[in-house]
């Protein structure tokens, strides 16, 4: 196709398209982690009064992990509608559902007011959230590698991995923001509602400019090429032809979901568990550490491409593995560093800027939304919902359990790297079976 040869150039419409995406992704992340940083006053706005704070706590954690679970329903469902109909009308939807339910959620009775449908109705919203939100992190990927040129696909996957990033740290800011500015009775009566009806605002700011963006060429180019008797079937094709794809592609989840969820979201709470630090200082580490980790993005995006992607994989994954051992140790020897450790953590942590471009061409195209939907979402949904109780559970008796699990994470890396790096070729990526 010619908008995919090799000596292509972006043009501005495709750096149009990357950026769009780019936004409704670091949007769509601060919309999903609003109940991680409220989950104790969401809790107890919608559940019956209790006063031990340990289940308040699982209370919310619970209300957080639910999104987790329904993300393999709604990327499965929708993804295979996204394989039949085209990327852009479900991307629509997905952005549209998105910001009906934040606002729907901004505006829901508590527990006081209506009973036990105050949190049915929360947990059903959280839910169609959380299948919305499975659809759109593939997609989001899909949509940018079927715009762009051949040659700028591993970068422009890295922009919108970094852009999840970039959601994270403007949700670390707003929160500072929201509890310095608010008292805990303020944030408990009202205040809890400005960030979801602040999140449903920015969810639908993107489709301002909706009509600039274009279907994927790709998905044009199958429809088209396709005889009018074909019948679409991409479950049927994707398990009875991309076996291998589906193990390799949830590997590959694996190493990215386990990365993201340890080291940009559990680790602060892990390490208050067996370290005392400087909560200030740790605060900024942490967030310092998230905008390197931005950078460790792009950079392995722009480094890695088809042709290497197996030996920077292996690379990286070695220098994650000494980073986050190193970081450890530095801990356990007082963390007078924490600044430096964090920010290298966070640089090598990028490494998984660099996977969503591989996972991209695991897939022909009439099963790509489909294939990535499911691989990305069973695979997230279960390491979700297992890692932070597990984790947590272990870091009481072993303060190196984080460590030792991204250590673990980091073989896999290198496993993955040397198997791509013997691989003579990837599947073409306008491939139809």
């Amino acid at each position: 196709m010619p908008s995919r040869s090799q000596h292509t150039l972006m043009s501005s419409k495709d750096r149009n398209t990357v950026l769009f995406i780019c936004f409704s992704s670091a949007v769509a992340f601060f919309d999903f982690l609003i109940y991680l940083y409220l989950s104790d006053i969401i809790a107890a706005s919608f559940f019956p009064t209790i006063t031990d704070s340990a289940i308040i706590k699982a209370q919310g954690i619970g209300l957080f992990a639910i999104g987790y679970l329904a993300r393999p329903l709604g990327g499965i469902i929708f993804g295979r509608f996204g394989d039949i109909k085209g990327r852009k009308p479900i991307l629509f939807i997905s952005i549209l559902v998105t910001a009906a339910t934040l606002l729907a959620m901004a505006c829901l009775p508590t527990y006081a007011q209506w009973g036990l449908i105050a949190p049915a109705l929360f947990i059903v919203l959280r839910l169609i959230q959380g299948m919305a939100f499975g659809l759109f992190v593939p997609l989001a990927w899909v949509f940018v590698a079927e715009q762009v040129p051949r040659q700028y696909l591993s970068v422009a996957c890295s922009y919108v991995t970094a852009s999840f990033f970039v959601g994270v740290l403007f949700s670390n800011a707003f929160f500072l923001w929201l509890n310095n500015s608010m008292t805990t009775d303020q944030l408990a009566n009202y205040g809890w509602r400005i960030p979801f009806f602040i999140a449903a605002i920015l969810s639908v700011l993107p489709l301002l400019a909706w009509r600039w963006i274009d279907e994927s060429p790709f998905f044009t180019h199958m429809k088209n090429s396709k005889p009018q008797a074909y019948v679409f079937k991409p479950f049927t094709l994707l398990f009875k032809h991309c076996k291998h794809s589906i193990f390799i592609g949830m590997v590959l989840t694996l190493i990215i979901s386990s990365i993201t969820i340890v080291v940009v979201l559990l680790l602060p709470d892990l390490i208050e568990l067996s370290f005392t630090l400087d909560n200030d200082l740790f605060e900024f580490s942490h967030s310092l550490g998230i905008v390197f980790m931005i950078f460790g993005c792009v950079f392995y995006g722009i480094i890695s491409n088809h042709q290497n992607f197996g030996k920077i994989l292996t690379i990286g994954s070695v220098l994650l593995i000494i980073q986050m051992s190193a970081f450890f140790y530095h801990l356990q020897a007082g963390g007078d560093y924490i600044l430096i450790m964090y920010a290298l953590l966070g640089f090598c942590a990028g490494i998984v800027g660099m996977v969503p471009a591989i996972l991209v061409q695991l897939f022909p195209t009439n099963v790509r939304l489909t294939g990535m939907a499911f691989c990305y979402n069973i695979t997230y949904g279960i390491v979700g919902v297992l890692v932070p109780f597990g984790l947590g559970y272990a870091t009481l008796y072993v303060s190196f359990s984080p460590a030792l699990y991204i250590v673990f994470i980091g073989f896999i890396g290198i496993i993955m790297g040397i198997y791509f790096y013997n691989l003579p070729e990837f599947k073409k990526i306008d491939q139809i079976i």
